[in-house]
């Protein structure tokens, strides 16, 4: 007799990718019939996207009122709007595996979108949107950044990015650095390695291409954490994107071609004994958990896996260790953050709060819930304006502190999500805290330059 609801864990099984029976669509529109019933009966993940209502709406139009009355192609409208958070396997459904019915409703999201890709059926545009390493090879040349970056910015630019590359002309969109983070990151000030029982001594920075291309100094801000607290650290040697844009578009040959140029890199440096760290959720998570499922008998990539830190995973852990320090002389006052789903569906706890709320002078507020974004979601034309309406919860749970005080800074793991949540405060008239990523708000309590 099936269990009502699942009371261990949710486990993941590897990702059958390479089986040719992954991209028969009959098999994928049999199972996701499967999923879909079970989902209608219980109906818990309403509230997390736009797949649930959507699936919910064309199951109740339907003639029979139930998933057999839905049309299969109709199937894809729900495929559409799922961005791969993973929050309705982690936190919601009460059906994952190891539960007899072994419900896995974003990677067959995933099964059904590597079909549409395989077919030929996403566009150029979406696929250059999730080719970051590409439109970030503009990033740190002279004078053709800052006109890329000015043209960008104008009317005529958006409008015609909106009609050519199905970019919402109303969607934040993140400037080229003017100078790389890769090349203009310090050399690290401690040299002597300090292993403690929890913590490798010596880190290896995996940059990410958003903080090498657009964002340098979230990056240079880790660096001075590291240095603050005697950390050597390195960044290594070279890196690619690390998939995880190519996996939401069912891309899985590409994100194939990302893994085989990554991993031989970074499973020297785990070999190493380093910690690797990538401040970006997404860039973690992928090499923490998709690889790993997509590639489970490679013995690098579990290595990768058992190396691949968040930052504040680790700093805790180094703090649990004794070798973290602790005085920060600067408060931050009112700090509303959220915590990214990439971070949560890592398992590794609330450690960014946690070394938040050790500033003195400083009150946290933690929201737990998705800010919309979700990569290119939050920003296609189709699809933008529904992420400001997801993320709407979120802007105003952080417009007010538990004491009905307003947050001086607003702050997310997540720099694009922390992006499109300061344009949700914009735009909902909830006034205008600054915006700064975790990392710098750590450097600025400890007192640093």
């Amino acid at each position: 007799m099936a269990k009502e609801g699942n009371l261990e864990a949710p486990t993941r099984h590897p990702l059958d990718w390479q089986n040719p029976d992954f991209y028969n669509e009959e098999k994928c529109f049999d199972e996701l019939e499967r999923i879909f019933d079970i989902c209608h009966g219980c109906r818990r993940c309403v509230s997390l996207c736009g797949s649930f209502p959507t699936l919910f709406d064309l199951v109740d139009e339907s003639p029979t009122m139930e998933v057999d009355g839905v049309a299969k192609q109709d199937y894809w409208k729900v495929v559409d709007q799922c961005f791969m958070c993973d929050l309705c396997y982690m936190t919601k459904c009460p059906y994952t595996p190891p539960h007899e019915w072994n419900l896995d409703f974003p990677h067959t999201m995933l099964r059904a979108k590597a079909i549409k890709f395989k077919k030929g059926e996403v566009g150029a545009a979406e696929q250059f949107l999730a080719s970051t390493d590409t439109h970030g090879s503009l990033a740190g040349i002279p004078i053709v950044v800052q006109a890329v970056n000015a043209v960008n910015k104008t009317k005529a630019a958006r409008s015609v990015m909106e009609s050519v590359l199905g970019v919402d002309e109303n969607a934040w969109l993140p400037a080229l650095a003017t100078r790389k983070f890769r090349s203009t990151a310090e050399t690290a000030a401690a040299t002597k390695v300090v292993d403690g029982e929890k913590t490798p001594g010596k880190v290896a920075i995996y940059s990410t291409c958003y903080i090498n291309y657009n964002e340098p100094g979230i990056g240079h801000d880790l660096l001075k954490i590291l240095d603050h607290n005697d950390i050597p650290y390195v960044l290594v040697e070279k890196e690619k994107c690390c998939g995880m844009p190519k996996l939401e578009l069912g891309d899985l040959d590409s994100v194939h071609a990302s893994k085989e140029a990554n991993i031989p890199v970074l499973a020297k440096y785990a070999k190493e004994g380093y910690a690797i760290m990538a401040a970006v959720p997404s860039c973690a998570l992928m090499f923490k958990q998709e690889l790993p499922l997509m590639f489970p008998d490679c013995l690098d990539t579990q290595l990768v896996k058992d190396h691949m830190w968040d930052p504040f995973e680790y700093f805790m852990a180094r703090k649990r260790d004794g070798l973290l320090k602790t005085e920060f002389p600067q408060a931050l006052g009112n700090v509303s953050y959220q915590i990214p789903c990439h971070g949560r569906v890592q398992n590794i706890g609330k450690k960014t709060e946690e070394m938040l709320k050790m500033i003195p002078g400083t009150e946290i507020n933690t929201i737990e819930r998705c800010s919309g974004h979700a990569g290119t979601y939050g920003v296609k034309k189709g699809s933008h304006e529904y992420a400001m309406k997801i993320g709407k919860p979120v802007f105003k749970a952080m417009a007010t502190m538990k004491d009905g005080s307003k947050p001086d800074f607003i702050s997310s793991d997540c720099p694009l999500g922390g992006h499109h949540i300061a344009q949700g405060f914009e735009v909902n008239g909830l006034g205008a805290p600054e915006l700064n990523h975790p990392l710098t708000l750590v450097r600025k309590a400890y007192g640093l330059s």
